[in-house]
Order: C-alpha cells, then structure tokens, then sequence
C-alpha cells in the first residue's frame, strides 16, 4: 500500500471521528438518554420485522441471555414488545412500539439537522465531492462484502 492511500486512510478515520462526533451530540441532545446498547436493538429490530432473540444476539454478537436483558430493559421502558410469532408459536418475534418508532425518528432527524449544520458550512463543490466520495467508496465497499460473502457460501 502506498503512502497517499495510507494518507487517504488516516483522514478518512478522522472525519469517521468527526462524524461520530456530530451524531453522538445529537444522540445525546435527547431526553429521556437511551443508551447506545439499546438503540441499537431498537434500530435492529426496526429495520427487520421478524426479529427474534437468536436473530438479535447475532446481530450484536453477544450471547442469548444479554440480548434478553437489553430487550428486558427496553420492554420495561416501553420501547420493545414481545410477541408470539404466527410462522412457530415456540419463537418469540421482537417488535418496536409506537413511541419507539417515534424515539428513532426523532433521532434521525437530529442526526440529519446536525449533519446539515456542518454541510451547510461547507461550498457547494465541496459538498458535491463529497458526496460523490462517499457514493464511490459505499459501491466499492457494498462489491467487496459481496465478494466477502460469495467467497463464504462457496467455501
């Protein structure tokens, strides 16, 4: 690997801080404060309706049991239902509730009024660069988990 990409590199991981900076502030504007743990179930199971507790710790990478405890804490908070599923009545389906369904897209729209803030500091040729940096480096990336993956079910 050359230098320049090394270069590249190291001021990608800086903006990548920069950002998480931006969306940690806007996560952390929010009250009642959710811990990131359990956003991030809220966003998983959000994102994919037939969610179960195995589903869930794989998602995480964590065992079963801390999976149930996170969605112990969200159900208590009124943020996460358990449900029987209607495929296998022995499965439990996780399903968000309507004020978590709201919590998420208030977050979304912080996330994005702060994002807008410091894009809208910047010229519009910058914004355009970076938008096409972005759109360039995702395909690129999206071809290699996708060799990734087609190199897993062929092995």
């Amino acid at each position: 690997m050359d230098d320049r990409v090394t270069d590249v590199a190291a001021a990608i991981e800086a903006a990548v801080e920069s950002l998480v900076s931006v969306l940690d502030a806007a996560r952390l504007a929010h009250s009642p404060a959710v811990p990131p743990a359990q956003l991030r179930v809220l966003m998983i199971v959000s994102s994919n309706r037939h969610t179960n507790m195995s589903r869930l710790a794989e998602a995480l990478d964590v065992v079963p049991s801390s999976a149930s405890r996170l969605c112990d804490r969200l159900e208590a908070t009124g943020l996460l239902r358990r449900v029987p599923d209607p495929r296998d009545r022995r499965e439990v389906r996780l399903m968000i509730t309507q004020s978590a369904r709201r919590l998420l897209d208030q977050l979304r729209d912080r996330r994005r009024e702060a994002l807008a803030d410091v894009l809208d500091r910047m010229t519009p040729a910058a914004r355009h660069d970076l938008l096409r940096a972005l759109q360039s480096f995702a395909a690129v990336a999206d071809a290699q988990d996708e060799d990734n993956e087609q190199g897993l079910r062929t092995a």
